[in-house]
């Protein structure tokens, strides 16, 4: 019974320091365009803080989205811009896509 006690508390101390960094997530609006476009094209897809708590998710290519979403332009706040394009997000299409129909 010891040895069970133990255990469950190495695991919820290993979880209570480990689940800050776990929580958080690059923002764009720490980084410029360029290194936001950079950071997505490299991490092929990647979720990214875009303000307050909000987020989402971004990739480089249709390749890293399920096999029947297609791409659409993302665009998010940087230090730089407004609006940045950044990479594309994944979603299932919807009527008047280009795949409707088929």
């Amino acid at each position: 019974m010891l040895k069970v006690y133990r255990f469950i508390c190495v695991i919820c101390t290993v979880i209570g320091i480990s689940w800050p960094a776990m929580a958080q997530r690059p923002s764009t609006l720490d980084m410029t365009c360029p290194e936001a476009r950079a950071v997505v094209s490299r991490s092929r897809g990647i979720v990214l803080g875009t303000g307050g708590s909000t987020y989402d998710r971004f990739v480089r290519d249709r390749g890293a989205c399920e096999v029947t979403e297609i791409t659409i332009p993302a665009y998010a706040p940087t230090r730089d811009m407004a609006d940045c394009f950044i990479g594309y997000r994944c979603r299932e299409p919807g009527r008047g896509d280009r795949f409707d129909g088929f």
